[in-house]
C-alpha cells in the first residue's frame, strides 16, 4: 500500500486532533508546557511569537501567560494582504483588541507601531499538522510560515529566530517529503518529549 500524500495526511491528522476532548487537550497542553518551560530556547527568548489555536491545535493559553509573567514580549501572526501571503507579527498584551482574519482566526487588530518583521523575533512557536524526525513540518498547506521565514535558509551562522513546533505526540510521522522551499524546524515539543533537530 502506498504512503498517503500530504492532503490525506493533513485530513487524518486534523481529524485526530479534533477528536480530543477539551479535557484531553488541556492535559496534553499542560504536559507539553513541562517540556517547554525549562528549555533555554524558551527561557532566553525576549521576543516570542506564538499563535492562538484553532482546529484542535495545541492550546497556547498557559504558554502566553507564562511568557507575560516572565516579562517577555509576545507576538501573534497577522496576515497582511499586500505581502503576498507572508506573515508579520503584532504585539499581544492582555488588552489587545482581536479581530478575525480571512480564515476566521483571531489576530491583533494591526497597529503599525506594534508590528515587527519575522527576523526581529527570538523564538517562534509554530502550529503544525505533522512533523518528522528530521524537522520537516507539515502545515495547513498555505505556505505562510515557509514564505515568511525563507530568509533562514540563506543564513549559515546566525539563525534567528528559532522555529519550534507545538504538537501532540501522535502528529509525528515516519518521514515527510521535503521541498526546496520548506523551512525546517529547530525543534518540536510535544506532550511527551522535546525533539531537537540539527
Amino acid at each position: 500500500m502506498s504512503e498517503p500524500g500530504r492532503p490525506q495526511q493533513r485530513q487524518q491528522l486534523r481529524a485526530l486532533r479534533r477528536s480530543l476532548s477539551r479535557h484531553q487537550r488541556r492535559q496534553r497542553a499542560d504536559a507539553l508546557c513541562q517540556h517547554l518551560f525549562n528549555q533555554p530556547l524558551f527561557t532566553n527568548s525576549r521576543r516570542l511569537a506564538v499563535y492562538l489555536p484553532s482546529d484542535g491545535e495545541v492550546d497556547t493559553t498557559t504558554i502566553i501567560a507564562r511568557a507575560w509573567d516572565l516579562g517577555k514580549q509576545v507576538y501573534l501572526p497577522v496576515l497582511l494582504p499586500y505581502l503576498h501571503n507572508r506573515l508579520w507579527f503584532a504585539r499581544y498584551t492582555p488588552d489587545t483588541h482581536l479581530v478575525s482574519n480571512r480564515f476566521g482566526i483571531a489576530e491583533p487588530e494591526v497597529v503599525h507601531r506594534q508590528r515587527v518583521e519575522p527576523h526581529a523575533l527570538d523564538l517562534v512557536l509554530t502550529p503544525l499538522v505533522g512533523f518528522d524526525a528530521r524537522g520537516n513540518r507539515l502545515g495547513m498547506g498555505g505556505g505562510f510560515y515557509d514564505r515568511s521565514f525563507a530568509f533562514l535558509q540563506r543564513r549559515k551562522i546566525w539563525r534567528k529566530p528559532r522555529l519550534v513546533g507545538l504538537a501532540y505526540d501522535f502528529q509525528q510521522l515516519p518521514q515527510l517529503p521535503s521541498q526546496p522551499w520548506d523551512v525546517p524546524l529547530t525543534a518540536v515539543v510535544t506532550d511527551t518529549a522535546w525533539h531537537s533537530f540539527t
